[in-house]
């Protein structure tokens, strides 16, 4: 069996997404949040709100310049906007679906009906135990469940919408990584996306000077900017190989890598098949290859997120055993299974999602290495930006390079 450090690149599907036909593009209608994420890269601004005739524009760009199916509509909070499900039902009707990043804290039954009538999609929300939040403070990543499942059963019970949660890995609650996908297993049939997201920050001990064009600069302005020396560098492979530890089997299947080194796994997908609380299997590049292709040749546009009604048709996907030996292997478990308890037919098979992204690495040279093809690009002065670095423009009008400081 692969072990995490020798996961090769050249085994696993690499995703077809580029800068001009990409699954997902990222709108932000407003840098406005009601929480302080350790670890957020956008600057909190209150009145920040953009207009209903900017955020067409915007998406009307996004359409000129970027092949997409689905539309992360983020912020800071894109529930703190007046016009949120005027912008859903913008982007439905403009044939984008509208997935909608969120720490949940505004949402109500009432709201998410309004939502979802206006085109949602789905949600992605963010949870984790750094995020201050009112009467969770000091609750770790495993109490914080409890809240997470509120949202999925939320969602569920209006239904039709796809559910992701993510949230961010530091070096202290990297060891919950495996309870999550436990709790993730359990609850496959409404949870159908799970992310992690490494933690990065400029810290002191990065061993660079800072320059916008030829200028040298002071990070202090950035949010993203810290004071205090902090582990920045996990990768995706450290959290494949704490996974491992509880479940061996768990194995991804494809990848996007960075911009400077091939062979980094900048945003690793794996794929697994199962019922509550119960895994027959991952898939292979194989089946990722598969879906992406086929979607593309009939949508023309590659796959961003699946509707519940098709990640609950495991059975269906069995079907794709005949090429990739991934699925090969969970259709065996599955029949294993259902001939030692024939009552597991009727609790269904299904799909779900892991995915581990990894930002930004700052390699010896001074080189930053992005992510290739990178899904979560937004728009500056129209032209498309990495989302996570923007602040770099915002405040000094261009990328800000890191250069190695000369040995004393």
């Amino acid at each position: 069996m692969m072990t995490a450090s020798s996961i090769n690149h050249r085994h696993l599907y690499r995703l077809p997404w580029s800068l001009p036909d990409n699954a997902i593009s990222w709108l932000e209608p407003t840098s406005a949040c009601n929480l302080s994420c350790d670890g957020c890269y956008r600057e909190n601004v209150p009145k920040s709100h953009k207009s209903l005739e900017l955020i067409r524009r915007e998406v009307e760009t996004f359409r000129a310049l970027r092949n997409s199916d689905g539309i992360s509509i983020a912020g800071g909070d894109p529930l703190m906007h007046p016009n949120i499900v005027e912008i859903v039902r913008m982007i439905a009707e403009m044939d984008f679906k509208p997935v909608i990043n969120t720490n949940g804290g505004m949402l109500t039954p009432e709201l998410l009906r309004e939502l979802k009538r206006a085109g949602a999609a789905g949600f992605t929300f963010h949870i984790d135990s750094k995020q201050g939040r009112p009467k969770w403070k000091n609750k770790n990543e495993i109490e914080l469940n409890e809240l997470r499942l509120s949202y999925a059963e939320m969602l569920a019970e209006v239904g039709g919408l796809s559910c992701a949660f993510n949230s961010t890995v530091y070096e202290d609650t990297l060891p919950y990584t495996p309870e999550l996908l436990a709790w993730a297993a359990k609850h496959i049939d409404i949870v159908h996306v799970m992310v992690f997201i490494l933690f990065r920050a400029a810290v002191p001990q990065l061993p660079f000077d800072w320059y916008a064009g030829g200028k040298k600069i002071n990070l202090g302005v950035l949010a993203y900017s810290e004071t205090n020396e902090r582990k920045i560098d996990l990768k995706s492979t450290d959290v494949i190989a704490e996974i491992r530890k509880q479940f061996p089997a768990f194995t991804p299947c494809a990848y996007l890598n960075g911009t400077e080194k091939p062979d980094s796994f900048k945003w690793l997908l794996s794929g697994r098949l199962g019922s509550k609380g119960k895994i027959y299997g991952y898939v292979g590049p194989k089946f990722m290859e598969t879906i992406q292709t086929m979607y593309h040749l009939k949508q023309g546009r590659y796959l961003a997120y699946t509707k519940p009604a098709h990640t609950n048709l495991g059975r269906s996907m069995l079907l794709l055993s005949l090429i990739d030996r991934g699925v090969r292997g969970a259709a065996g478990n599955y029949l294993g299974a259902v001939l030692t308890n024939p009552l597991r037919l009727f609790k269904g098979l299904h799909y779900q999602s892991i995915m581990i992204i990894q930002p930004v690495d700052f390699l010896e040279n001074g080189l930053q290495n992005m992510c290739d093809g990178c899904p979560d690009m937004t728009l500056w002065n129209g032209e498309l930006v990495w989302s996570c670095r923007m602040e770099e423009l915002k405040h000094f009008g261009c990328w800000v390079r890191s250069v190695p400081r000369a040995s004393a």
